[in-house]
């Protein structure tokens, strides 16, 4: 089983933000596989699964997003996974609008939901899918009240049509993660990008695992 989890703020005042892309990724992922991610558990709403032929819990963390590792570190417990069985969908301001990178293990990057995941579980050796929503345009305040006042706020309506695009090919990147594996996952959506990280070791790569039954 895998812990497939996206990074977001409850309430609908939230639900079309940028920080909220890794909560409609999951939304995605549930709609395509018949999901229904709508049971409370581990201080999130989760559902649980089949994706790629293996066994998956997705969860939306209602912890708000800088104690997200509260979430994670509890469903991790309850579900006996390591830190390798998660993954991590969630927004990046370093990435330009519409990018989507795939990555084994490594630091949050600044990112106050993925440092609350590492503090929390003790580890960054999870693969995460980062999706881009770029930084305030150029003249735009850069202080730290200020990003949070953009990162919370919606996108234009052309802004809209690229982040979709984006959250569905992040959508593809978990499956791909699951079925044929990080690197090629990587090979396939990191394009245009500095890297094509590989991952760290074996026990990164995100295997499924055979099923003993059956916005």
């Amino acid at each position: 089983m895998k812990l497939i989890v996206g990074l977001g703020n409850p309430g609908k005042e939230y639900a079309l933000t940028r920080h909220n892309v890794g909560f409609r990724c999951i939304n995605r992922v549930a709609r395509k596989h018949n999901i229904s991610v709508d049971r409370k558990r581990g201080k999130a709403i989760i559902g649980e699964g089949v994706v790629a032929g293996g066994k998956v819990v997705l969860a939306k963390p209602q912890t708000f997003m800088n104690a997200s590792g509260e979430s994670v570190r509890l469903l991790l417990q309850q579900y006996g996974l390591q830190p390798a069985d998660a993954m991590i969908v969630y927004d990046d301001m370093d990435l330009p609008l519409g990018k989507v990178r795939v990555r084994p293990c490594g630091g949050a990057g600044g990112h106050h939901g993925m440092e609350s995941i590492i503090r929390s579980t003790g580890s960054d050796e999870f693969p995460r899918i980062r999706i881009g929503i770029s930084h305030p345009a150029a003249g735009v305040s850069q202080q730290p009240d200020d990003v949070v006042e953009y990162v919370l706020s919606g996108f234009s309506p052309e802004e809209e049509k690229v982040a979709d695009e984006a959250i569905g090919r992040a959508a593809e990147a978990v499956e791909v993660i699951l079925s044929e594996g990080l690197e090629q996952a990587m090979n396939r959506f990191n394009q245009n990008g500095t890297s094509k990280e590989k991952p760290r070791s074996a026990s990164s790569r995100m295997e499924t695992t055979p099923l003993d039954s059956n916005e």
